[in-house]
């Protein structure tokens, strides 16, 4: 069966002082997600463990991003996280930036189109 896009979340999260690019991708997830309550599942007759969740995460440095650690935010479905060049990084008086990132995380069944 093909796979079918049926939501979009996005989210920005920040490092403030510690340069973790690992950390500021986490806020970016937990902004796209805290803020909503998604039952898409329920909706379309899936189990939960049925979504597809494709991740991508933007930042100034994505080899500094821990993906494992970003894969626990998911308490259900078939996470996977891909990190790109993206984001920014804010320069601070005292030499560490503050790190942005950016999410966007899409969910998707395997699925016959009707």
């Amino acid at each position: 069966m093909p796979k079918h896009r049926v939501l979009t979340e996005f989210g920005m999260g920040t490092s403030l002082r510690r340069q973790d690019y690992t950390q500021a991708a986490h806020r970016a997830l937990q902004d796209a997600l805290w803020h909503n309550s998604i039952n898409i599942a329920e909706l379309f007759g899936f189990p939960k463990e049925a979504m597809i969740i494709d991740v991508e995460i933007a930042v100034q440095q994505p080899d500094q991003v821990d993906t494992a650690k970003l894969l626990d935010i998911f308490p259900y479905g078939q996470p996977s996280v891909t990190v790109t060049h993206g984001g920014l990084d804010v320069p601070r008086p005292d030499g560490q930036p503050t790190v942005i990132a950016n999410a966007a995380i899409n969910v998707s069944f395997e699925m016959e189109r009707t």
